[in-house]
């Protein structure tokens, strides 16, 4: 980064701490931040759709697609996330080589399970070994938000589906006297109320999020837990910025980030819902 950084092992004092601070691997500690800001910036909304069709699934009157929804929050939930986490992507990821290894080489002859080995085509592996590393990173991403978004949509379909039946049932006999619809109940009465009563649950939701993010680490994807030990780990001479552990100071900095994300969060998310409840009747009177 630096012109005085060419020779590390000449540096001293302040000038070898910039130059160990503006390394290649300080720079993807730096952007595995983002990493995290962006698996929460795509998950949040994922999961809220998940969440939503699942609470909508739990009430439908079609008993198959009832049970679904229903089904679908009582596994999930009750499966712990670390099990989902290691089972389901490795699932899915076999799901769909399978797939692609029965569309692409319909004439292979060999078995696809070899004992504990899970063997397919070269051409049906996800992504291909000759693929840029950045398609690596994004499928390995894809995986993580579709994981993260089934985990956390069943239990956003739980907070809703509660919100749902939280929304006084004399509101939407009203709606119905008045010639409205089931579908136009739904979504102009029953929607629209169900949010305030959803939010606190769904602000939870996104808390628990927001520290679930360094499960990430165990996806394979190099987040900032990932380069935290890995660059906090004691560093002998052989390496051009040695020096002791320091992962003491890392998981302080990465304490810091999570306690400011979530301070910033109960900020706005107190704002929100000052803004749902203006003008909303409660239990207590008029909010």
């Amino acid at each position: 980064m630096f012109s005085f950084c060419a020779e590390p092992k000449t540096l001293e004092g302040l000038e070898w701490l910039a130059c160990y601070l503006t390394t290649g691997k300080q720079m993807a500690f730096y952007g595995s931040f983002g990493l995290v800001m962006a698996l929460l910036l795509v998950t949040a909304p994922v999961a809220l759709m998940f969440g939503f069709g699942g609470a909508m699934a739990a009430r439908s009157h079609f008993l198959p697609l009832r049970w679904f929804g229903k089904g679908y929050t009582a596994i999930v939930r009750g499966v712990p996330d670390i099990a989902f986490f290691l089972f389901f992507v490795i699932a899915l990821d076999q799901g769909i080589e399978y797939i692609r290894h029965k569309i692409k080489c319909p004439d292979w002859d060999m078995p696809i399970r070899q004992g504990n080995d899970f063997v397919v085509c070269p051409q049906a592996k996800m992504p291909l070994s000759s693929a840029a590393a950045w398609v690596h990173e994004t499928y390995s991403f894809s995986l993580a938000v579709v994981t993260f978004a089934i985990i956390f949509g069943a239990f956003a379909a739980n907070v809703l589906y509660g919100a749902m039946r939280a929304v006084p049932h004399g509101q939407l006999e009203t709606a119905e006297a008045y010639g409205m619809s089931r579908r136009q109940t739904f979504w102009r009465i029953l929607v629209p109320q169900m949010w305030v009563y959803a939010l606190p649950g769904l602000s939870n939701l996104w808390m628990i999020l927001i520290k679930a993010t360094p499960l990430l680490f165990l996806l394979g994807l190099k987040d900032i837990v990932y380069w935290a030990r890995e660059l906090g780990g004691s560093k002998t001479q052989i390496f051009a910025y040695p020096h002791p552990d320091w992962r003491l100071y890392y998981f302080l900095g990465l304490l810091v980030f999570y306690l400011l994300l979530t301070r910033i969060s109960e900020i706005i998310l107190g704002r929100l819902m000052h803004r749902l409840t203006r003008g909303q009747a409660t239990m207590g009177g008029m909010s």
